[in-house]
């Protein structure tokens, strides 16, 4: 097991059903819940990995949570779903004392914002003048077309600063932050977080060490922008070279599954731009959906990210390479 990987787990226990472990072999395995207990009975454990010096990955069951710490407080990736948010909150209390000052999303999805409102309101904004002043929750980030897909969450769950060029940075804790927007990508309102000196990236649901990326063509995602922004990603992580026997480089942190370095997302960008000129030729050749389902363009990869059954199969995943590429979308 890497030494970044295994430098440090807490185990923390939080009140909830379920419960789920990341490991570098084996991804995100969602284990048997016990019967519910009364209230003071924990029913889940969390495994927290710092996988940098003061970076720290919690494996939540809606999605991988990240969290950096110092001096200026907290900064949280990624705030999970809403039924998560207590115990996401006992986690990052565990690992640092210091208010959340930042929640930054990655994405629309409610696996990743849900917990937004209960972080925020507990955490505390940067100058905020004291903890009764109404603006003092800390601020949420995120790319602005996320606020349109969120219109159903309540008014405390909202982005609070938004934006629409291609990069928002801030430096806290002694390190630059880069946000960086991935256009018509898993969605039209996905991002990049970028820890420069952790040399970390955060990748939301752009990457799923799980199963073949989730594709949203209703929120404008596509499969060109899907392999654009693994592209982009393998351009911003550094491999270990030239001492390739260390466990070293870039730390790519998926939306959910196990931990990454540039070679695992080389390998599922390579993975994907196949299945895409795949499709893309059936669809030169004049087949129809059906057809290609039949071709079976993903074979070859399907026993590693496919899926038969679930909310998102190997079907869905085929229509919407087909519908994206039929389209012409970017």
């Amino acid at each position: 097991m890497p030494d970044w990987f295994s430098r440090a787990r807490v185990a923390v226990v939080v009140a909830a059903c379920g419960a789920l472990l990341l490991s570098r072999g084996g991804g995100v395995e969602t284990l048997n819940a016990a019967p519910p207990q009364a209230a003071i009975a924990p029913s889940k454990s969390w495994e927290i990995l710092e996988v940098r010096p003061s970076f720290y990955v919690i494996a939540a069951a809606s999605a991988n949570i990240s969290v950096q710490v110092g001096e200026d407080g907290v900064v949280v990736v990624d705030a999970g779903s809403a039924a998560d948010a207590p115990g996401v909150l006992a986690a990052i209390k565990s690992i640092s004392p210091k208010p959340i000052r930042y929640i930054i999303d990655t994405g629309p999805d409610a696996d990743h914002v849900g917990g937004n409102e209960v972080l925020s309101k507990a955490g505390e904004k940067l100058f905020a003048g004291g903890r009764n002043r109404g603006d003092s929750a800390a601020p949420i980030v995120s790319v602005e077309n996320v606020l349109q897909y969120m219109a159903k969450f309540p008014a405390g769950a909202l982005p609070t600063e938004v934006f629409h060029y291609s990069r928002k940075y801030m430096y806290l804790n002694g390190e630059a932050i880069e946000v960086l927007s991935q256009p018509a990508a898993h969605t039209d309102s996905d991002a990049f977080v970028f820890f420069r000196r952790s040399d970390i990236v955060v990748a939301g649901d752009v990457l799923d060490t799980r199963r073949f990326p989730v594709i949203d063509i209703a929120r404008g995602g596509s499969i060109q922008g899907e392999i654009a922004a693994l592209n982009r990603l393998v351009d911003l992580a550094v491999p270990s070279v030239p001492v390739v026997t260390r466990e070293a480089g870039t730390i790519v942190v998926p939306g959910h599954g196990r931990l990454c370095d540039q070679y695992d997302v080389v390998e599922y960008r390579d993975m994907l731009t196949i299945i895409r000129d795949r499709v893309a030729d059936l669809i030169k050749a004049g087949r129809s959906l059906a057809e290609v389902k039949t071709a079976q363009p993903a074979k070859g990869y399907d026993g590693r990210y496919g899926n038969a059954g679930g909310a998102w199969t190997t079907d869905r995943f085929i229509e919407a390479v087909y519908q994206s590429l039929a389209k012409g979308k970017p």
